[in-house]
């Protein structure tokens, strides 16, 4: 599934924030949950992708979200969340906006 034909939505309080999508028939979200420890670092700490969602690729849409936010504004990103970091160490071409 390509992110472009995906509705991700974000969700941004200022301290915290997530991006989300609903898929049309199911009822149930997939989610990426962030905090912002300054206007130029947000930690991603949480990646959520119910089971009758799986296998979409809904999880990686939402990690390539973030990293595009991320160019186009200005921050880096800290990767707490297991499968957002598991996922930038197979993206070298991450590396200028995701830390460690």
């Amino acid at each position: 599934m390509a992110e472009d034909k995906l509705d991700i939505q974000l969700d941004d309080s200022g301290s915290k924030g997530r991006y989300f999508m609903k898929i049309d028939g199911v009822g149930e979200e997939a989610e990426l949950t962030f905090s912002r420890a300054s206007e130029t670092l947000v930690i991603v700490d949480h990646t959520g992708v119910p089971d009758s969602l799986r296998d979409r690729g809904l999880g990686k849409a939402l990690a390539q979200r973030v990293v595009a936010d991320a160019r186009a504004k200005g921050f880096k990103i800290v990767p707490l969340c297991p499968f957002f970091k598991a996922i930038a160490q197979r993206h070298a071409d991450w590396q200028d906006v995701v830390q460690g």
